[in-house]
């Protein structure tokens, strides 16, 4: 069974869709899904499968709804894809010198050019966005909180969902998964 990594988006944020952890990686077992584990409390998982990364978006995405009364999004990713990620980061020097403040967004579909652009273009701060595929790499050298990029103003932009994870989790992560 291949080594897989669901990112929930917006689990636990802010006191929206709660649920613990061991709760989902108990819902993970019942579903038959292998290994699971869990890094922090804002819904990143780890398991073994062997139904491809779309298959397993729309049946967590739909059980999760089901089984735990979670309505949320699934971004699924292989071991795989995950050092492709990690690999393809164009901002070395900031995930050596400020990691929290370098988030990669995963996405659910490839934004085409023209709509990374226009988010380029859009930017009114010190942010830098990166795609490829579906990720999004972005600096955000003033702080998170209080930029106006947005996860909302990024899904209209690029005209897809995503969900963000700064580069210290991303490491963490592909680390719990053996990447």
């Amino acid at each position: 069974m291949a080594t897989n990594i669901a990112l929930l988006r917006g689990v636990n944020v802010g006191g929206n869709r709660k649920v613990a952890m061991s709760d989902l990686r108990a819902f993970l077992s019942r579903l038959g899904l292998g290994d699971p584990r869990s890094l922090l409390q804002s819904g990143n998982v780890v398991f073994r499968s062997d139904a491809s990364p779309a298959k397993l978006e729309a049946m967590l995405e739909a059980e999760a709804g089901e089984r735990l009364g979670l309505q949320t999004t699934f971004f699924v990713r292989t071991a795989e894809e995950w050092r492709s990620v990690v690999a393809r980061n164009p901002f070395r020097a900031e995930a050596a010198s400020d990691p929290s403040h370098l988030v990669v967004m995963f996405l659910k579909e490839a934004p085409d050019a023209g709509s990374v652009r226009a988010l380029q273009a859009a930017i009114v701060g010190p942010e830098v966005v990166r795609a490829g595929g579906r990720h999004a790499y972005i600096t955000y050298p003033a702080g998170i909180g209080d930029s106006r990029l947005t996860a909302a103003v990024i899904d209209r932009m690029l005209g897809t969902r995503g969900t963000g994870r700064n580069w210290n989790t991303v490491l963490k992560l592909g680390a719990l998964a053996g990447s």
